[in-house]
């Protein structure tokens, strides 16, 4: 019947792109260094995006469609899970925490970075710890984990935080440039790379405190263990080549 026959997995990347089909990648706009707009190409760069292009360069071997075409669409820290999930994108390319809540839609490849939540402040800030925080105003990213875990441990440990969402991590960074909030809570590695993209990289800090370890893994949809037995393999060959 045409309901059970709606019932049946989509077909997986692999065979849709043997039949003739193009590669979705998902990637951000501003999550340097993995996945950002570079300004003078408006093309998506980054050390995530040169993975998923070799990635692609390997389905391109694996299926022999030489000519398979890839197309960019550029997601949110709020809407890249569903993104994936919903098969809109084949594989998620940014700096996506891999953990067991995602795992309930998503599926994930190996981790290829690991990192830690800490606090960007102006350099003139008298803070050096959460705790110091209090009745102040905390920006995130929505839809991140860091958000998450502040949100967590301001209800858990009463530390009278003022918690604030921003819609991407260079809206936070001008959010503390300007005052609007007094820290911005995100991987340290990202935080780097908003200083290192800075006008004047000397007006921030990163304070040494790591809230929590954040190990970063590529999304994928979750029904399609072909797909992501090849993307895991391929990322282990790049490991171990150096």
């Amino acid at each position: 019947t045409a309901a059970s026959m709606s019932c049946l997995a989509a077909p997986g990347v692999l065979d849709r792109v043997m039949a003739g089909g193009k590669l979705v990648i998902a990637h951000r706009e501003s999550s340097v260094p993995f996945s950002y707009i570079d300004e003078k190409t408006g093309q998506p760069i980054g050390y995530a995006m040169d993975l998923c292009l070799h990635l692609a360069e390997t389905v391109r071997r694996q299926t022999g469609k030489k000519d398979m075409g890839v197309t960019f669409l550029q997601v949110t820290p709020a809407n890249r899970v569903s993104v994936i999930a919903e098969g809109k994108a084949d594989m998620e390319c940014g700096s996506t925490t891999n953990n067991a809540e995602r795992r309930q839609k998503v599926a994930f490849t190996i981790p290829h970075f690991i990192t830690g939540a800490r606090l960007l402040v102006r350099a003139d800030s008298s803070v050096t710890r959460i705790e110091d925080l209090a009745g102040k105003k905390l920006v995130s990213t929505k839809g991140t984990t860091p958000l998450l875990a502040v949100v967590q441990a301001n209800r858990e440990r009463l530390m009278g935080l003022n918690i604030v969402e921003a819609p991407d991590h260079a809206r936070a960074v001008e959010m503390v440039e300007k005052g609007e909030a007094d820290a911005f809570v995100m991987d340290d590695v990202l935080l780097a790379g908003q200083i290192a993209n800075a006008q004047n990289p000397g007006e921030y800090m990163i304070i040494k405190e790591s809230l929590r370890t954040e190990p970063y893994s590529m999304m994928l949809r979750k029904d399609d263990p072909q797909f992501k037995a090849l993307v895991d393999k391929t990322i282990t060959g790049v490991m171990k080549s150096g």
